[in-house]
């Protein structure tokens, strides 16, 4: 007789490993900077510019995130990350990131002796476009899922994924730094 205890077991768990980059692997100089309707400009760290409420007629220059400015690896995040890294088996991990361009984060990696690890760059803020790209992990069938991020907006719009897909295991953390 089959149970559905021994069918649960065989079932095999589909494992996502995610972590944004900037001030969650890594801290660097790189800044935004905005320009606001008056003239005036102001720079912001990306923990900054995470939490700030845009303004009509701001503009926003990413020029310093095409590279990453004298960066330094938060050695707590990367600690679990090189857990998984070294754990091998079927997990997949990835950097999921706001940043338009990759090639900066692969080689600050390499420097950290993390390679051939994927790395998203969405090119975009939107909280939405996070949990977006984790749902549609979810829909080719990842159902045990890791993520890390520093901003709560990114961790409030992933949440949401929870209730939606509760045969999945969440487990979600902001990553603080400081």
């Amino acid at each position: 007789m089959i149970k559905l205890k021994d069918i649960l077991l065989e079932e095999e768990s589909k494992k996502l490993r995610v972590f944004d980059f900037d001030d969650t692997i890594a801290v660097s100089k790189s800044r935004v900077k905005v320009t606001h309707a008056n003239g005036q400009f102001t720079m912001m760290t990306p923990g900054e510019y995470a939490v700030y409420d845009k303004k009509d007629g701001d503009l926003f220059d990413y020029g310093e995130f095409k590279k990453i400015i004298e960066p330094k690896e938060i050695k707590a995040i990367t600690k679990i990350l090189r857990n998984f890294y070294n754990a091998g088996g079927g997990r997949k991990l990835t950097i999921l990131t706001a940043r338009a361009v990759s090639e900066p984060i692969k080689k600050f990696m390499k420097t950290i002796g993390i390679d051939n690890i994927e790395i998203v760059a969405l090119g975009d803020s939107d909280p939405q476009k996070k949990a977006d790209w984790i749902e549609a992990r979810v829909k080719e069938g990842y159902n045990d899922i890791f993520f890390a991020d520093d901003s709560d907006k990114n961790i409030r719009a992933v949440s949401q994924l929870k209730t939606k897909y509760p045969s999945v295991r969440w487990n979600i953390r902001l990553a603080k730094y400081r």
